[in-house]
């Protein structure tokens, strides 16, 4: 485990335990060696704070392209540390721009690693469960992993839409974190129709663990929630 992200468990990992008293469930779930692919549900900003948190290995996470490329002293620090976190280059441009964050999680899986997905591609405007996008079920038969669903309950009351950073004290004791049993990809097909399957496998099974509404839907871009 990086360095820094070590001490980020130790600081913020445990003032979100302390602070929240989240309910986990299903620990027994994450595999204690080898890669895996963490597929959740996504509220708030404040899903990746607790499932840091509280799960025990080096979590991989996603940070845009810019925090890698700033200038100066600012930029000096910040790419340290990005790269002290371990944190995967996400370009925002799309296209094959953007699959490129996809290509740099890989290898990072096959060298046994863990990476978090939310597969709705952006926070629920209104706590229902959207369709899934299908980069993670291409991620996990890339990469062979086992993809891990996540369900996440009261992070929305802790940091809502628009929120900067957590409300201290809101919604204490009301975050349920839950892991439900790894879906395994080897021997899945990569063709559309078989990535299109695997990921609603991935959708259904979050809906379990979070009782969510389901919408068959994509959910609206971030500028067009209300």
């Amino acid at each position: 485990m990086p360095l820094l992200y070590s001490i980020g468990k130790v600081t913020v990992g445990n003032a979100m335990i302390l602070g929240w008293r989240p309910q986990v469930d299903g620990l027994e779930h994450i595999p204690t060696t080898g890669g895996a692919i963490f597929a959740g549900n996504h509220l708030s900003v404040a899903d990746e704070l607790f499932l840091g948190a509280v799960v025990p290995r080096h979590i991989a996470f996603w940070a845009k392209a810019e925090y890698f490329t700033g200038k100066g002293l600012g930029g000096l620090f910040t790419r340290t540390l990005m790269h002290g976190l371990g944190a995967i280059k996400v370009e925002r441009a799309g296209g094959r721009a953007a699959l490129t964050a996809f290509d740099g999680a890989i290898p990072v899986l096959k060298g046994g690693d863990m990476v978090a997905v939310y597969p709705e591609g952006t926070r629920s405007p209104d706590g229902r469960l959207y369709r899934g996008r299908t980069g993670v079920a291409r991620l996990g038969v890339a990469s062979g992993v086992p993809i891990i669903p996540v369900g996440m309950l009261g992070t929305d009351e802790v940091q809502p839409i628009g929120q900067p950073y957590p409300k201290p004290g809101k919604g204490r004791g009301k975050v349920v974190v839950r892991f439900g049993k790894p879906i395994e990809t080897v021997g899945r097909g990569d063709d559309r129709t078989s990535l299109r399957a695997l990921t609603d496998e991935v959708m259904a099974e979050i809906q379990k663990l979070t009782g969510q509404e389901y919408v068959p839907r994509y959910a609206p871009p971030r500028q067009q929630q209300s």
